[in-house]
């Protein structure tokens, strides 16, 4: 596997005239996003290359979503999520409502399909985080709205996009750059498997045996690994995993539904912790990633989350940035943009 080493960002196209993004503009206005696999490769770029001005020129897209309506129905608790994606419209000139549903799960009062059919008149674009993925498409397949998967217990496109994102900031690419997953085959692991195929990374998988990610996630990833001359490997051993990384991320070991699993997921789990030891065989000047919240001491040691290495908080305010660009695309807003028209 080739490795990158850190470079300043490439000189690119003014995003007014770059390809991807005209391209991306006209193609995902009114579209959902489910999945990453529902974007082709030069849309990951695009909204990554958007996401990128955003947050260099805020300035640039204040009025792009001027009297926007973006509802949040949310049954799993948020920090980031919820924060980046209500900060992210209000600061373009949308506003943002938010719907708890954590007492009340999507589907148990009324059908998802007659929940769609109302929310679709009142707002531009409905944002999910729920645990069944058919919660996702089953909205997006109702509604005459974008629907976005802000998690869902199979993905979490919006947590990829930001961290990739990140390691763009980083690297100035991500195409060829070693990039390891190391703990649960979860659905932030999907997630940036297909992110990273998208963007030609080496993409290294490390879980525990029995927890490797979903099959259908892997033969998809695999293929678009293929057409953009990367790789993924999956593998049980982290510190082989490791060898040559120049990213390393972790995830907790028992996700938000999974809770009952605590008490025997932890020891099956112990032998993949991100300590300063497993760090040192990576590659110098390693990077290590993580989508919060952290189980400290658990899944990664303080020394290593707080550490110079260390850029998850980074990947966190990259959120808001991903986010905007997401929500610019599909509701169309570079129409509203100056230098666009």
């Amino acid at each position: 596997m080739s490795s990158k080493t850190a470079v300043a960002r490439p000189e690119t196209l003014p995003v007014e005239k770059d390809p991807d993004i005209l391209a991306a503009a006209s193609r995902l206005a009114g579209e959902d996003l489910c999945s990453i696999a529902d974007l082709s490769s030069s849309e990951v770029r695009a909204i990554l290359k958007l996401g990128h001005d955003v947050k260099h020129n805020p300035r640039t897209y204040r009025h792009a979503l001027d009297a926007k309506q973006m509802v949040l129905m949310f049954e799993k608790a948020s920090l980031r999520t919820r924060l980046a994606f209500e900060t992210g419209i209000n600061t373009m000139g949308g506003n943002a409502i938010f719907v708890d549903q954590t007492n009340s799960p999507l589907g148990e009062r009324e059908s998802i399909a007659d929940v769609a059919r109302n929310v679709e008149r009142w707002v531009d674009v409905i944002v999910l985080r729920t645990y069944a993925h058919d919660t996702i498409t089953e909205m997006a397949a109702n509604a005459r709205v974008p629907v976005i998967n802000a998690l869902s217990d199979f993905e979490h496109p919006c947590q990829a996009l930001a961290d990739f994102m990140t390691i763009e900031e980083r690297f100035g690419s991500a195409e060829g750059v070693n990039f390891t997953f190391v703990g649960d085959g979860n659905n932030v692991c999907h997630s940036l498997m297909l992110t990273g195929a998208q963007l030609g990374a080496n993409v290294t998988v490390a879980t525990p045996r029995g927890y490797s990610p979903d099959i259908e996630i892997v033969t998809i990833a695999r293929e678009i690994c293929e057409r953009n001359h990367g790789e993924l490997r999956l593998m049980q051993d982290p510190h082989a995993a490791v060898k040559e990384a120049d990213a390393v991320y972790t995830d907790v070991c028992v996700s938000m539904g999974f809770e009952h699993e605590s008490t025997k997921r932890q020891p099956i789990f112990r032998p993949f912790q991100v300590n300063e030891a497993l760090m040192a065989e990576a590659r110098p000047g390693a990077v290590f990633m993580h989508c919060l919240p952290a189980r400290r001491n658990e899944e990664v040691t303080d020394a290593v989350l707080d550490g110079p290495q260390s850029i998850a908080f980074d990947q966190a305010e990259n959120r808001m940035h991903a986010q905007k660009a997401l929500l610019l695309l599909l509701l169309g807003g570079l129409a509203n943009v100056a230098s666009f028209q």
